[in-house]
Formats: structure tokens, sequence, C-alpha cells
């Protein structure tokens, strides 16, 4: 009996995502955004289509580039937004700030109070390694140490469990970990744009490629080919709720571990940039237009940060 053949507007869809996830799959970042100081404005209130229960104020920011981690800072509460141009900290009440220098931070995740990790490139004329490789800050972003790979290794996804960090190494193409963020194993090589570790089975690690959502289930050291959907970005949150965004900004949400997802909504702005589940029902995602938060699953989203032009 001959195989079952997707509809076509389904294998036309998932066609367009996959030549989108190869082209980003292609660039590090967009270099074209003029460099901009830390201060923002407060700007009108997101339309209800936008609104799910708004945190507070709306906050725009200009010269950031592009966007490429979030996450929440348990020492103080802040939603901390990693961009082309340093790190941003976004207060509930609206305001935000620039909190540290002007750096391309990639690959970004918040590590515990105050500790984030991180890796990119060096803010222009500072002298530092074109490839930064692991970097952490204890003092929530104001500064950051070398901790290995410096020169080496540019990290475009961070993940930390339990104390063991998995990095996603673009410059290699290739999947390593560490205990200590200092000496590393060398995992699998792939062509992937994010990571998501399992923080109840650490053995099991998704990675997004363009043909879908491989699978690991020995750490990392091995990949099954992709399924679909062919998504961006994932994360992982504690209680089993796992998060993906497809290049178009449709979250997906899957509670059997990313064995089968359902569509739970859609983010506004256009081309995914970023996604952090901070809880099982607390998402945060990053699109063109700027940083949006859903407190329902990822059914409807309240715009938190938006990126201005120039």
């Amino acid at each position: 009996m001959p195989a079952r053949s997707r509809p076509r507007s389904a294998a036309v869809a998932a066609s367009a995502a996959a030549v989108l996830l190869a082209a980003v799959l292609t660039g590090c970042s967009d270099d074209s955004s003029p460099e901009g100081r830390g201060s923002a404005s407060s700007t009108e209130s997101p339309s209800s289509a936008e609104s799910a229960g708004s945190p507070g104020p709306e906050t725009s920011v200009g010269g950031i580039g592009h966007i490429h981690g979030l996450g929440v800072n348990p020492g103080d509460g802040r939603l901390y937004v990693a961009t082309h141009r340093g790190v941003i900290a976004v207060d509930d009440d609206g305001s935000a700030e620039r909190v540290g220098d002007t750096a391309d931070y990639m690959g970004f995740t918040v590590a515990g109070k105050d500790t984030f990790l991180g890796s990119g490139h060096p803010a222009e004329g500072s002298g530092d390694h074109a490839n930064r490789g692991l970097i952490r800050s204890t003092d929530a972003g104001k500064t950051w140490t070398s901790l290995s790979l410096a020169g080496k290794s540019d990290f475009h996804a961070l993940e930390e469990v339990d104390g063991t960090i998995y990095g996603y190494d673009s410059t290699a193409g290739l999947l390593r970990v560490s205990e200590d963020g200092k000496t590393w194993d060398e995992r699998a090589q792939l062509a992937a744009l994010d990571i998501a570790v399992s923080p109840e089975d650490p053995g099991t690690v998704l990675a997004t490629t363009r043909s879908g959502v491989a699978r690991s289930t020995d750490g990392g050291k091995t990949f099954g080919d992709g399924s679909e959907p062919v998504l961006t970005h994932l994360s992982w949150a504690e209680g089993g709720a796992l998060y993906g965004i497809a290049p178009d900004g449709v979250v997906h949400r899957s509670t059997d571990g990313g064995k089968s997802w359902k569509k739970a909504g859609t983010v506004p702005g256009g081309q995914a940039q970023a996604l952090t589940a901070v809880g099982a029902d607390r998402v945060l995602a990053a699109t063109g237009s700027g940083v949006y938060e859903s407190r329902d699953g990822g059914k409807s989203f309240t715009r938190r940060l938006a990126v201005a032009e120039g």
C-alpha cells in the first residue's frame, strides 16, 4: 500500500517554513541597526488583540538590532532581553535600561539568581575575541567573565539543567556539554538553530533543524531525523510543558515531550527571534516587533517591549 501523502497546502507550508529556517541557520545576526543607548521611553499600551492581562505599561527601545534571548531573573523578577546591542532589563512598570555593554549576546540563559550565561561577539572597539566562547555574569548582566573557549566558539543556544551546561556551538556545528563551564564534552554534530533539554530527564535533548525537531535520548551524543513541525526555537519549562515557535510566530505546545504538538496561538510581529518558557503557562517570545508575554499557555500575548526602528 503506498504511503499516504500530506495535503498539498500542508506540504507547501512545511516547505516554506523549512526554507525560512534554513535561511536563518546560514546567518548570525543583523548588523544593520545603528547602535543605541540604554534608556527607553514608555509608549502607548498595546492593542486589545495583543493583550492578555498586561503586567504594566509597554516600553519601546531602539538600536538593539536583533533579539537573541529572553529570561526572568529570580533575583529581582525583571525581564532580561539579550540583543545584538547589549542586555536590556525591563520592569513591570514599563521602564527599561541597558544593564551593561553593547556587545552582541547570541546564546543567553538565566542560570540562577543574578547569574546569566552567554556567548556572542564583543562590543565594537573592545579588543576582545571575535567569538567570546562561554561567558558568565553574576551581577545580572552588568559585567561578564570569560569561562572557556574564548576565540574558538560562538554558542547560539545555551541551556543549564541541574548544573550541567548544554551549548550549541555554531562555529563547529556541534553540541557541547560541560559540568563546570570550563571543560567540554563534544557531542553530536548537526545543523541546528536552538536546543531544549528536558528538566525531568536531561538525557533527552531536542534541536530545531530545517527538517523539523530532532530528538536525542543519550544526552546529545546522537540525534534522530527531524520531524514536523518545523520550529525555530524551543523551551522546556519545569513540570513538563514544552513550547516551540515556528518561523511565522505560531506557538506550539507539547505535553508529551515533543512527540505530539498542538498549536496554542500566534505571537504578533512576524518572524520569531527567541522563546523562553518561564513556567507551565507563562511564555516569553520575541518577534520583529518586540518581546511578548503570555500567561495562558501561549493562547494570547501582551507586548512587554516594543522594538523601535532606527
